[in-house]
């Protein structure tokens, strides 16, 4: 006869076992259980086109040139969970960045270069799985990380669109949405983005204290839950596509050939609350960013930096970076973690057909 309590001792280590296998993405809100995938070793094994990417630079700086069968542990690697096989993109609050930045990325960089002319798509399956828990809620970059863009290589080197994901700490719900960064006529320092909410806010929605934060959005999209984004460049207009189980698909389009701001009187009222602070307040050159060749840009584009506030209330958030040092970050949720399963890259396409 078995003991009585024999069930209990079968739940309870059957209880233990799952737990074992538990991972937490520092402190953010979602848990996955990883199994074993003995074919899955590399990004290239969950993402074949590799090979039509030029680099990938990392938080630490590292910049790796060969990308199929390769591999950072700490920023760039694969990993599978009960649903998908996914890409890992980890960038922390502080660590080495490019010479026009103040934040850190690990971040595919496409070789193939584009006129809006001739064009271009990208497209990504993505969670986002944790972003930056310090910061001040006064900056609209803080708590956010960008997971695709179009980069100019000429002139300013400005950026067309950038697709941010933002969550304030105690939030459930975080907001996607979209920038659009004119390329300024003349002095590149009166530059800035206009933005366009997707699911939620759009940036320019903040904090009226460095600790009190807006109200969470309705709409928004939970850290850990699977959304589609694809830019498709054709003929010189950029057309936007979102879409999220649960949730309403979206879709957006913007001229790069013509701009809607070349004008003292066309500057959003959105831009002059939020930049006039720090006096940005430049026009856009009359035909945006023609002619100038672009590329795209793909991965975990880390928004939080340890730069004061007072000097720069929309891009300096503020947050913790201990000393530059990536495994207290990490351990202390300052950074920015992004998982892909799917993405495409390729020649832009009439979306009309």
């Amino acid at each position: 006869m078995k003991p009585k309590h024999s069930k209990r001792l079968v739940h309870f280590y059957l209880i233990m076992s799952i737990s074992l296998v538990l991972i937490s993405c520092g402190n953010s809100d979602k848990k996955t259980i990883t199994k074993p995938n003995e074919t899955i070793k590399y990004p290239s094994d969950v993402i074949p086109f590799m090979d039509g990417w030029s680099s990938i630079l990392c938080g630490d700086g590292t910049s790796l040139k060969t990308l199929e069968n390769t591999e950072h542990k700490n920023f760039f690697y694969a990993i599978s969970d009960e649903e998908s096989d996914w890409v890992v993109f980890k960038a922390p609050n502080a660590g080495v960045t490019t010479k026009t930045s103040n934040n850190t990325r690990t971040e595919l960089r496409n070789m193939t270069r584009w006129t809006p002319q001739e064009g271009g798509k990208l497209s990504g399956t993505l969670k986002v799985m944790h972003v930056s828990t310090s910061g001040d809620a006064r900056v609209a970059a803080a708590y956010s990380v960008v997971v695709g863009q179009i980069h100019s290589k000429e002139g300013h080197e400005n950026e067309p669109v950038k697709l941010f994901y933002k969550k304030f700490p105690g939030h459930q719900k975080g907001s996607v949405f979209w920038n659009y960064e004119i390329n300024t006529a003349g002095d590149n320092s009166g530059r800035w983005d206009f933005s366009t909410g997707v699911w939620g806010n759009d940036m320019s929605v903040v904090g009226k204290s460095p600790t009190s934060y807006p109200k969470e959005p309705k709409e928004g999209i939970e850290l850990g839950e699977e959304f589609f984004y694809e830019i498709n460049v054709y003929n010189g207009i950029m057309y936007l596509t979102f879409s999220s189980k649960g949730h309403e698909t979206k879709t957006f389009t913007k001229n790069l050939m013509i701009s809607d701001f070349s004008r003292k009187s066309d500057i959003p009222q959105q831009i002059k609350t939020l930049y006039e602070p720090i006096a940005r307040d430049g026009v856009e050159r009359k035909n945006a960013y023609a002619d100038e060749l672009h590329t795209f840009m793909q991965g975990a584009y880390n928004q939080t930096n340890g730069k004061n506030p007072e000097d720069n209330i929309v891009w300096h958030t503020g947050s913790k970076t201990y000393n530059g040092d990536i495994d207290k970050q990490y351990a202390n949720g300052c950074y920015a973690e992004v998982w892909f399963k799917e993405a495409t890259i390729g020649p832009g396409t009439n979306p009309k057909k």
